[in-house]
């Protein structure tokens, strides 16, 4: 169980793929990466690993008070049985809205399982630091001590776009190259595209893994982008904010 404190949730990470064995050591699974970020935001929060790629979910719905659903080099429009489980359980989970953080593929396949478009960007790929405009305030997005930020910056390294809300979809942020790089629904659904869990090091593995599709042009300024620092404590703030 939680320990008591200020503020307990339990959140079922819905882990959508597997990180390389030659990094896994020294970065660990993806769902290790969610859990070492929240933890050092708020300890008071427990966490359950579903390997759905392999059809493991809850027993019970209601097993965990939200849910998270990680990134996935799979595309969310791919007819590939594990998605098409994921999508039946994300109408379910909105259905009885439960609360549901989607990150990367997770914010594409709950725009897809609800109705909403997703398709490779024409664009290319997305890599390195982007900086997203919040285009609409919300009370979760309220730090004490600070004001809300008209802006927020992300690693992300993706190709595949939500390009069209589900209804009763709310845009909250994006930018000139993806326009819609977080949404809501209600008061229960909200996902980003980009990652708060990735490490630097971890995003450089991954682009040197794929330099060749990326492209050197966009493989350089990628790196260069990275130079800054990225508001993925801030993200991870609000998330815990939205859920709370």
């Amino acid at each position: 169980m939680c320990s008591k404190g200020r503020f307990e949730v339990r959140i079922g990470i819905l882990e959508t793929d597997t990180v390389d064995k030659n990094i896994r050591e020294q970065q660990g699974s993806y769902a290790d990466m969610f859990q070492r970020l929240f933890l050092s935001i708020d300890n008071n929060i427990e966490f359950r690993v579903y390997q759905v790629i392999e059809g493991e979910y809850p027993e019970n719905i209601n097993e965990c008070s939200a849910y998270l659903i990680t990134g996935s080099q799979s595309s969310a429009y791919e007819n590939i049985l594990w998605i098409d489980q994921l999508c039946q359980y994300i109408v379910q989970l909105n259905k009885y809205k439960i609360k549901l953080i989607g990150i990367c593929f997770g914010h594409q396949v709950i725009a897809q399982a609800l109705g909403g478009r997703v398709e490779k960007s024409e664009k290319g790929w997305g890599v390195g630091k982007t900086i997203c405009d919040v285009w609409l305030i919300k009370p979760w997005m309220r730090v004490p001590g600070e004001d809300v930020a008209d802006q927020f910056s992300l690693l992300v390294t993706h190709q595949d776009q939500v390009t069209g809300l589900p209804d009763g979809a709310e845009c909250i942020a994006g930018n000139d190259f993806c326009e819609i790089a977080s949404f809501q629904i209600a008061e229960h659904i909200l996902s980003f595209q980009g990652h708060p869990e990735f490490s630097v090091d971890y995003l450089m593995y991954l682009m040197n893994k794929r330099r060749d599709l990326i492209g050197e042009s966009k493989y350089s300024a990628a790196i260069e982008s990275m130079k800054t620092e990225v508001d993925a404590r801030l993200i991870t703030q609000w998330i815990i904010n939205f859920l709370s």
